[in-house]
């Protein structure tokens, strides 16, 4: 095992625990929640606040508890920021932090809200080492939680649910799916020494590849689908589905790793133009 960073005093401990926050995959559930509001037509800024404060604990458990598992029970990384009791700590801090604000959502927009919440706390909590060694674990457990955090984040607005964001959230959790099954690619020969059984390793590269951009391309379809055929999502929000699917088509033929980050950046622009078309509405 490599060595952890038994860090002292407050300054230290401080950097260890902010060394835990990972914006790449901090920022989408957060976007997403934001994006929901927006796409609700009306932002309180209060019940946002809690419920973006939500996701933020809910994805930090994930990230504390992931390092965790990964160098302190199964000794896959060679060092960590934390010791093993000061990850503990982490875990019960984020993990008050989330119930707090849960409660908060629970005050400001009703048990409803708090029911599409909560899950993003499990989701994080049990990634590792129950959720990430089985294929449907690994696989959706990530994307689950963007589609909750844009549930969420619509539901806090409008106190209720409808067709068009259920189908959103729909299309992310597939592209997203993609997204990961390409990911996970990266480790492809590790995850199979140690019986991980994610898509890669149960369909081969290649089928893992085709697998992932069929995930894609059918959320694409879907937006496109639903922005053309849905009372509720503009028509200029099939752009999205063009600027991703461009930048889907330059990662093809790239190694995992230079494809995951294409198509992380690539998720990030349809998420733009997804706001963009929301908020202004260029086609009417």
């Amino acid at each position: 095992m490599g060595e952890a960073t038994h860090a002292s005093g407050g300054v230290p401990v401080a950097r260890a625990l902010l060394s835990q926050v990972h914006p790449v995959f901090m920022l989408p559930p957060l976007a997403a929640s934001l994006f929901g509001g927006v796409f609700a037509g009306s932002v309180d800024p209060s019940a946002a606040a809690a419920h973006v404060t939500a996701l933020f604990f809910a994805v930090y458990t994930a990230h504390v508890k992931d390092g965790y598992v990964d160098f302190h029970v199964r000794d896959e990384d060679d060092t960590h920021p934390l010791s093993a009791p000061t990850c503990r700590r982490a875990l019960a801090g984020s993990t008050a932090g989330f119930l707090l604000a849960l409660a908060a959502v629970w005050a400001l927009a009703g048990p409803g809200a708090a029911a599409l919440t909560a899950p993003t706390w499990a989701l994080g909590y049990f990634h590792a080492p129950q959720l990430d060694t089985n294929t449907v674990g690994a696989t959706l457990g990530y994307p689950t939680g963007i589609a909750l955090g844009l549930l969420g984040g619509f539901y806090v607005q409008a106190g209720r649910l409808t067709p068009a964001v259920v189908g959103l959230a729909g299309v992310f959790l597939l592209f997203l799916s993609g997204i990961k099954v390409i990911d996970d690619a990266q480790d492809f020969d590790y995850d199979r020494s140690i019986d991980k059984r994610t898509v890669a390793v149960v369909l081969g590269e290649r089928g893992a590849h085709r697998a992932a951009y069929a995930l894609m391309a059918t959320g694409m379809v879907a937006v496109v689908g639903l922005a053309l055929g849905l009372r509720g999502i503009p028509p200029s929000a099939g752009l999205a589905a063009l600027v991703f699917g461009a930048i889907a088509l330059l990662a093809r033929r790239a190694e995992p790793e230079l494809a995951t980050m294409l198509l992380i950046r690539g998720s990030y622009l349809f998420l733009a133009t997804l706001v963009a078309a929301v908020w202004f509405r260029p086609l009417g």
